[in-house]
């Protein structure tokens, strides 16, 4: 994953929100963007551009730029809890990526961006078949979002846009060397503000 595009600029406008506002373009035509917009995730760069309603509508049913761009979805589903544990990532800010080559990876947000793990497929088939939910996550694009800091029990299907955007949370309000009394107050009205969607 790289912090060109789309999330270079999620994370720098989170970052300072005091800064002038750019107006966002389509990534791919360069036509403005409202502030609610559709993203496509890059395959290659493994990073999420952002997407003009003409423009997203061309990836809809994924046939177009041969699989380059995937639209990522809107879906975000609320699951009972999940027993991450058998994943072998032991944060409790975490989220998990299947890709479409079959493998799985997990990544917790830290003060430089978004921390990379691999995890074992066979776990992530394993914990499916506990929960039939996450056989339904769009490789790539969708994730487990997980949140169990502090005794809190939040896991969701969401967009990877929605987790880039936590990555973000977690930068913008991190301080000294534990993050300070901001970050986990703003983690957890990141997670009350999640609302489910189809």
């Amino acid at each position: 994953m790289t912090t060109d595009g789309a999330l270079a600029r999620l994370i720098a406008s989170s970052a300072d929100r005091t800064a002038a506002a750019e107006e966002e373009a389509c990534d791919l035509c360069a036509a403005p963007v409202p502030d609610e917009h559709a993203h496509l995730y890059d395959t290659e760069r493994q990073e999420v551009c952002c997407a003009c309603g003409p423009c997203s509508v061309l990836f809809a049913q994924g046939g177009a730029g041969d699989g380059h761009y995937r639209l990522v979805p809107r879906r975000r589903l609320r699951l009972p809890r999940v027993d991450t544990e058998v994943l072998g990532v032991p944060v409790g800010l975490v989220f998990f990526v299947p890709r479409t080559d079959g493998t799985v990876t997990a990544e917790g947000p830290s003060p430089a961006g978004a921390m990379r793990w691999d995890v074992e497929a066979a776990a992530w088939q394993r914990l499916a078949e506990t929960c039939p939910q996450l056989a339904s996550v769009a490789p790539d694009v969708e994730a487990l979002l997980v949140n169990t800091v502090h005794g809190l029990d939040h896991h969701w299907i969401v967009p990877i846009d929605d987790c880039y955007r936590m990555v973000a949370v977690v930068r913008r309000e991190w301080r000294g060397l534990s993050g300070g009394g901001r970050v986990w107050s703003a983690v957890e009205r990141f997670f009350e503000d999640l609302t489910e969607r189809s």
